[in-house]
């Protein structure tokens, strides 16, 4: 390779297929790892989390959303259902929409008035942001060729 051609491959913003996919998939897993983790705490306690009635009674008391034992479900169906679809590739972009509202919704209710990087002891936004944004590079990417909507994708003839 010249020289010119290695700056310019440096420095290009065009995105290389091969590199799309690499970056998707590594997207891809710190979600589903992420929101597997979370999404299990708050249905079924699983490491170490809260469990549907703590959960319900945060979002009841903390958050202010009632019924809490409703958001405490739809909470953790989003973050778990989300994560293993996301980890499928299967359904992605809708997974991320969801996932995305999970975030926005716990940034309003209960980490943006604790700033950003809040030195208080409070959690603030700045993990809900990253995940968020997170997710909208799924909803814009989508799930990329490593993933089971790709092939569902080529049997429809969708390009």
């Amino acid at each position: 390779m010249k020289p010119r051609q290695a700056w310019s491959a440096l420095f290009s913003t065009e995105p290389t297929a091969p590199g799309l996919d690499v970056a998707i998939i590594a997207v891809r897993i710190v979600l589903a790892w992420i929101f597997i983790y979370y999404g299990a705490g708050k249905l079924f306690g699983a490491f170490n989390g809260p469990g549907i009635h703590r959960t319900a009674v945060f979002f009841a008391d903390t958050a202010h959303l009632r019924p809490g034992g409703l958001f405490a479900v739809l909470g953790g169906v989003i973050e778990f259902g989300g994560a293993i679809a996301i980890a499928l590739g299967l359904g992605s972009r809708l997974a991320a929409i969801a996932l995305f509202g999970d975030q926005v919704m716990a940034m309003i209710t209960v980490t943006w008035a604790n700033g950003i990087g809040s030195l208080t002891g409070k959690t603030g936004y700045e993990f809900n942001l990253a995940l968020a944004v997170l997710a909208l590079a799924v909803v814009a990417l989508g799930a990329g060729r490593l993933s089971i909507d790709n092939v569902i994708g080529r049997r429809l003839g969708v390009p």
